[in-house]
């Protein structure tokens, strides 16, 4: 059997379910390649006193996991939840097709988690993601998303790639935003959200983009504020 097991946000947040699953499952895998986890994979076998293996991309959107699970009982472990990748999805659909027996443990992730900003999750639109740029490769469709989201009034939540630091996250945002005329005013930091280092930052692109944020960390570009949402905001707000 195939298990996709949400880890939450912090080494210690997955379900008893998910912890008792991974205790007698054979083998037990770790996606490495959509976060820059907060913990080290040798914290989270100590945790479980399991050997746990990383799964690459590569090795997630092959059939081995799959052909593995037809004669015992396999685990990934997921950050987060375990469905907000499509990869994860598409693995999903190809346990059917094998017809290997699946179950997906859920876990708390950044979408509830930004909720702690004080910004109301039904106010949310579109998310998009930041990938790392290269000399040679510079998208910022992400920027379509965030103007579509603006024009509904809508917040904006940025996943960004695994690797990006802050400061060339910030400068890929202000090129972006550049480029296609779109004018961002304010920015929700969000750092390390469910551990101890969590932490919340409010202000303009100028005042945040020198501040010292560590990874795991996203961006939220806030549209229109209920005056609720503002005072909330107001605590953060960086000086």
């Amino acid at each position: 059997m195939l298990y996709l097991i949400g880890l939450g946000l912090n080494k210690n947040s997955i379900s008893k379910e998910g912890f008792e699953i991974v205790k007698r499952s054979k083998k037990v895998y770790l996606e490495t390649y959509t976060v820059d986890f907060p913990y080290t994979i040798g914290e989270l076998s100590q945790e479980f006193e399991k050997k746990i293996m990383p799964a690459d991309r590569e090795l997630v959107e092959s059939l081995k996991l799959v052909d593995e699970a037809k004669k015992l009982d396999v685990v990934l472990l997921i950050y987060g939840s375990p469905l907000m990748a499509t990869t994860h999805i598409t693995l999903l659909q190809e346990a059917k097709l094998s017809r290997v027996k699946c179950k997906v443990l859920h876990a708390g992730s950044i979408l509830d988690a930004v909720a702690e900003s004080g910004l109301q999750l039904y106010k949310f639109g579109k998310i998009t993601s930041m990938p790392m740029w290269k000399p040679s490769f510079t998208p910022d469709s992400f920027m379509k998303t965030i103007q579509e989201n603006m024009s509904m009034l809508a917040h904006s939540l940025i996943l960004i790639d695994i690797g990006l630091e802050f400061q060339d996250a910030i400068k890929q945002l202000k090129t972006a935003s550049e480029n296609q005329n779109i004018k961002i005013k304010d920015l929700v930091i969000c750092q390390s959200l469910g551990t101890k280092k969590q932490k919340f930052r409010y202000g303009s692109i100028e005042e945040l983009e020198n501040r010292d944020i560590i990874k795991p960390y996203c961006i939220i570009i806030p549209s229109k504020l209920h005056f609720v949402e503002k005072e909330f905001l107001d605590r953060f707000k960086v000086v």
